[in-house]
């Protein structure tokens, strides 16, 4: 994603340095490529938007936006043009654009290892369209239907959160967090704004909403994403007046996100059972900003038939990007070949020789903040020095081999714990990530081990899923259990992650228990990308450890 690199979380705009990594890394130029996929498609579901528009005047107003947002995709060639100095009219040959949600399905189905499988996605909006639901059989997808805007589980989600005092896009997993404080005292509320109506469809109340009628400035175009508000005054009568971020959080605001959560989890198993019984598939695809609701995803096998689920590791619109490729190589240009992604460490690496070379532009730095640098010449020791500090009770950033894609850090750029400490949340919040008490912690586990700790046990190799931990359990692991008894779990594998596989394998044999306590190495700030960055965040924080590679750093 662009913001690992330009630094600026949820960075939007052309994203020229993840391209120029992406042709780097293939050793290929921008003239050799065949194609270009771009998951937006402007032309898509045009008659739908054609008829909304003439049926609703209130939304006149907005059309000379939407032309505003279609011509900056349609330009994209003179993006190509002057950031590659390549022909305008060569690369519009190359360009193929694929239906927003059609790229969220593909992104799912077409990495999974499914030959056949039902397709969901549920997002905000993208081409017209804010789900889309489907069915696959090798190369071959057939679209069953399509929930059309103005009607939206993405954007209902996101405006309570908005009315809840959190405004940063991209802020839904903090209410999701806050959610398992509280008691669903407003369901009743929740069912009088989006309702489901019936055949996996969905209506909101319009008359709590703007977004239809108003221009709602979403500021995607360099930067950091912004959106206005999107609730009108009419959401006043059911909870008072919005919060605002500086104010307490009160009981009331916690009821109010559980009460968002379980019906948003209602419709989406609605949905889901209804896409089931439609396929008579047993194996989801399943994509889309929603998709992202962890705490949903660990309950799909309690509340629906299917038997097999894949979500991708960027199930939200970063992945759209692989969708959009994979629905080319896939499905337009029909090759049979597959691809399974297991794990998401697809990003940059590097080498000893470049993390020695910047550790030394650091040395007279480090030295002064009496940091000891230490090298490493055997994995074992690496290892064992690893786990004595995490036994100890100190924060150890853990920074190895390529980053992960995707919104999680996966044991690649992570910070590592110990996970039977009762303070160790307090501390990780007081000390490095500066952040919301109720927000929780995940575990990575071994995953032949799940069945031990969790009351499911279908792997979890992207932190996609929230599972109940097992009951004489919880008071083993504090850290990492939530309030309501669960965890947001990574299960990890040898072949997934060697080296990551076996520092939480040493950490078992020391203390008996196989997980450690794994958040991204960031503060308040993209996970980091460089060595440069690792070094930075290590110093601006109170981290104990930065393993860096075969370096170990530590005050």
């Amino acid at each position: 994603e662009e913001e690992r690199f330009t630094r600026v979380k949820h960075w939007a705009g052309f994203p020229i340095n993840s391209i120029n990594y992406c042709l780097k890394e293939a050793n290929v130029e921008l003239k050799d490529l065949d194609y270009i996929a771009v998951a937006r498609d402007t032309k898509a579901n045009y008659w739908k938007k054609v008829f909304y528009v003439l049926t609703n005047p209130s939304s006149w107003k907005k059309v000379s936006n939407r032309l505003k947002v279609k011509k900056r995709f349609e330009s994209i060639e003179e993006e190509f043009h002057r950031n590659f100095n390549v022909d305008i009219e060569l690369i519009k040959e190359k360009i193929i654009n694929v239906e927003h949600h059609l790229a969220h399905l593909s992104s799912a189905y077409f990495l999974s290892p499914f030959k056949e499988s039902a397709l969901v996605s549920i997002d905000g909006f993208g081409d017209f369209v804010s789900a889309m639901y489907g069915v696959a059989d090798g190369n071959e997808i057939k679209i069953l239907k399509r929930i059309f805007y103005p009607h939206s589980i993405g954007i209902f989600y996101t405006m309570i959160t908005q009315f809840l005092g959190f405004r940063n896009y991209g802020d839904e997993y903090k209410v999701m967090g806050l959610s398992s404080y509280g008691e669903p005292e407003y369901l009743n509320d929740m069912e009088r704004i989006i309702s489901y109506t019936q055949k996996g469809e969905y209506r909101l109340n319009l008359k709590y909403f703007k977004h239809h009628k108003e221009r709602i400035d979403f500021n995607f175009e360099k930067g950091k994403p912004e959106i206005k508000d999107l609730y009108t005054e009419e959401l006043f009568s059911l909870f008072g007046a919005p919060r605002k971020y500086s104010d307490p959080i009160e009981k009331k605001h916690i009821n109010i996100a559980k009460s968002l959560q379980i019906h948003t989890e209602n419709l989406i198993f609605k949905i889901l059972n209804y896409v089931q019984k439609e396929t008579g598939s047993f194996k989801l695809s399943l994509a889309g900003g929603v998709a992202m609701n962890s705490v949903a995803n660990g309950k799909i096998f309690r509340r629906t038939e299917f038997k097999d689920v894949y979500i991708p590791p960027a199930a939200g619109d970063a992945g759209t990007s692989v969708g959009a490729a994979f629905y080319v190589y896939n499905v337009v240009l029909n090759n049979s070949e597959r691809f399974h992604l297991t794990h998401g460490y697809l990003g940059p690496s590097y080498s000893e020789e470049e993390i020695n070379n910047i550790i030394e532009k650091h040395r007279e730095k480090l030295k002064k903040n009496g940091i000891k640098i230490e090298q490493i010449d055997n994995e074992e020791k690496l290892l064992d020095k690893t786990v004595q500090d995490i036994k100890e009770g100190l924060v150890v950033g853990w920074y190895q081999g390529r980053m992960e894609f995707g919104a999680r850090a996966l044991g690649n750029r992570s910070i590592v714990v110990d996970p039977r400490r009762k303070d160790m949340r307090e501390i990780l919040n007081s000390r490095i990530k500066k952040r919301e008490s109720f927000r929780p912690f995940a575990p990575s586990i071994l995953l032949e081990k799940v069945s031990e700790w969790f009351e499911e046990s279908y792997p979890v190799p992207f932190m996609e899923k929230v599972y109940n931990i097992r009951k004489e359990k919880r008071e083993i692991i504090p850290a990492v259990t939530h309030v309501d008894g669960t965890g947001r779990l990574q299960t990890v594998t040898i072949e997934q992650n060697p080296l990551y596989y076996k520092l939480i394998k040493k950490f078992e044999d020391e203390t008996g228990v196989p997980i450690v306590l794994n958040t991204s190495f960031n503060e308040n700030e993209p996970i980091v990308n460089t060595p440069d960055e690792a070094i930075n965040t290590f110093l601006r924080t109170k981290m104990d450890t930065l393993v860096l590679g075969y370096f170990i750093l530590k005050r």
